[in-house]
């Protein structure tokens, strides 16, 4: 079966890499491009660029519509109550920080915030340090042998004094979906707030978030097949009006004298300074363009993939998988041997895949390995892909052993 991707055209990156002999099976780092992307963001400069929501003329008019017709878009996209739900930040990570740093003012020393075992540095940190700034408990919830958060653990460490949960929806090692209803469930029991980082897991599906039922969720563009240096924060409405402002400047005042100032409720009260207008006009295009393709064919493409990916990989002698993974990716490494010297030959090789600790040195501590190799998928990855990865791997090891 050769599995290939009816969207690869789609994608102008590819055929370039493809000129350079480079074979991209780096997607859960970021994503390659559609057209439909790139014909947007040259056609925002070249028709004239101009700042949003701070004027009345018609190029100011113009952005402004494109640019909130995105957040139209992307509410759609999340299934969100309104528009209003809708922050545009710069990534995944601000909007973590934004959370943070929003939030720090409802808790007192000596509550809880609740994390998990596998969590991206993104979504440990900003909660590691307010911790350390509140006097807090951080929580780290442990995880099963397949690489999920074990929920009766779980439910015997989170209680009265967690005051908020932050967990991944799909994480970026183990490439396993959380039990996020349960997990959900069990913190409102609790009154505490939950977060969830989309990052990976908005690229692989449609996810509702009223369904989902979190108070906040978080992705970021550049993953999603769209420009980098853009980002979402969702939030329900009566979980943003909790949020307190935590950057300044620009159109997010609403009135400021020189002493004193009011704020702009969400969103536009937490999207200081001029945004990346292109970038979220351009994402608006990636959104129409995945919209208008065939959902569940996709998802059969890359779980057709994700078998022959695996199926590959325990073929081998010596390969170790990290967890179970479910979907998109696959995380390895190989006895005796160093994840970067593997690395380093599939390099030279051509093969784009990622190494080290993926931005989760907690998670592989814990796992008791140094580094690992990552191969991730997306929907315009083929069989033939995969098929050299196997050629340069088996080479590499020939050579390593």
């Amino acid at each position: 079966m050769s599995l290939m991707s009816p969207w690869r055209d789609d994608f102008p990156g590819l055929s370039a890499l493809a000129a350079e002999g480079q074979t991209y099976l780096d997607s859960a780092a970021t994503a390659q491009k559609p057209q439909a992307m790139l014909d947007s963001l040259l056609g925002y400069y070249a028709s004239g660029a101009a700042n949003v929501h701070r004027a009345q003329h018609l190029p100011g008019e113009r952005a402004t519509r494109a640019f909130e017709a995105t957040r139209e878009k992307a509410a759609r996209w999340l299934n969100a109550v309104s528009t209003e739900e809708i922050v545009f930040t710069r990534g995944t990570t601000e909007s973590l920080n934004l959370l943070a740093y929003g939030l720090e003012h409802l808790f007192q020393p000596g509550e809880q915030i609740a994390v998990s075992a596998l969590e991206h540095h993104a979504n440990l940190l900003p909660w590691q340090q307010l911790a350390e700034r509140r006097g807090l408990e951080l929580l780290v919830l442990p995880l099963d042998a397949d690489g999920q958060i074990d929920l009766d653990q779980a439910a015997a460490l989170i209680g009265p004094r967690t005051r908020l949960l932050a967990v991944s929806q799909l994480s970026n090692v183990l490439g396993r979906w959380q039990p996020l209803p349960e997990l959900i469930a069990l913190t409102r029991a609790h009154g505490a707030l939950s977060v969830v980082d989309g990052a990976q897991g908005v690229v692989h599906g449609r996810h509702d978030v009223r369904a989902l039922g979190c108070d906040f969720y978080v992705c970021s563009s550049h993953k999603l097949y769209g420009p980098d240096g853009v980002g979402l924060l969702h939030g329900r409405q009566e979980a943003l009006a909790q949020l307190r402002h935590w950057q300044h400047g620009g159109e997010m005042v609403l009135h400021a004298d020189y002493h004193a100032a009011r704020f702009r409720p969400a969103p536009l009260g937490f999207e200081a300074g001029t945004p990346p207008i292109a970038g979220i006009i351009a994402f608006g295009a990636t959104l129409d363009y995945l919209a208008g393709l065939d959902a569940a064919a996709v998802v059969g493409h890359e779980a057709a993939l994700h078998a022959k990916l695996l199926a590959g990989l325990a073929e081998r002698d010596g390969v170790r998988l990290l967890g179970e993974p479910q979907v998109a990716l696959a995380s390895f490494t190989v006895d005796g041997l160093h994840s970067a010297d593997l690395a380093h030959l599939l390099t030279e090789q051509g093969v784009a895949v990622r190494s080290g600790h993926h931005c989760a040195m907690p998670l592989l501590k814990r796992l008791g390995v140094a580094g690992a190799i990552r191969v991730s998928l997306g929907l315009y990855t083929d069989g033939e892909d995969l098929e050299r990865f196997f050629s340069a791997l088996d080479k590499a090891l020939e050579l390593l052993r």
